[in-house]
């Protein structure tokens, strides 16, 4: 039974798999990975766990660009199987590209409805922070995610060119 899970280095071996299925340059959505980050070492990769559950405290300075944010991992035993996060609040760019919610799922453990479940468990988890609602991007022929958002009761909002290409824009009412 899939969970959600804050970052943990216990599942480094299992990231790394999944970021072999993904491929070197493929952006992860959901996962709060840096360019720099460093998750090839055992050490590296617990200070980028340690730093991503550390995004969600609201009374800790953030890194520029960034914005507080609440990161859990899909996991199912000892595997990794993707990542969503929440942001706490939008900078530019999320309003004009990100959103509130990014999520990602290991092309190994698609078409299982993880998404869609991992989207609505993160919608209370908003409602607890007090959103009323969510904006959600994705491509417009990713229809995985178009799925995954109107299920979860996404209304298109438009279409769009962004700073990082074309977005189907979707809000959420919580």
């Amino acid at each position: 039974m899939p969970e959600l899970i804050s970052p943990t280095p216990r599942l480094h071996a299992s990231w790394l798999a999944s970021r072999e299925e993904w491929g070197p340059d493929a952006p992860m959505d959901g996962a709060g990975l840096g360019f720099d980050d460093d998750v090839e070492s055992p050490e590296g990769f617990a200070a980028w766990a340690e730093r991503l559950r550390g995004y969600s405290d609201r009374t800790l300075p953030i890194e520029q660009g960034r914005v507080h944010a609440t990161y859990w991992w899909i996991a199912e035993g000892d595997t990794y199987l993707g990542a969503i996060d929440l942001r706490h609040y939008l900078n530019a760019f999320l309003v004009d590209a990100g959103g509130h919610i990014g999520y990602g799922v290991r092309p190994s453990a698609r078409r299982r409805g993880l998404a869609t479940w991992a989207l609505g468990s993160v919608l209370y988890e908003a409602r607890l922070l007090g959103m009323d609602r969510v904006l959600l991007t994705c491509d417009p022929d990713n229809e995985a995610s178009v799925r995954t958002i109107e299920g979860n009761g996404g209304v298109l909002e438009d279409i769009r060119e962004t700073l990082i290409g074309p977005k189907r824009r979707y809000w959420i009412g919580l």
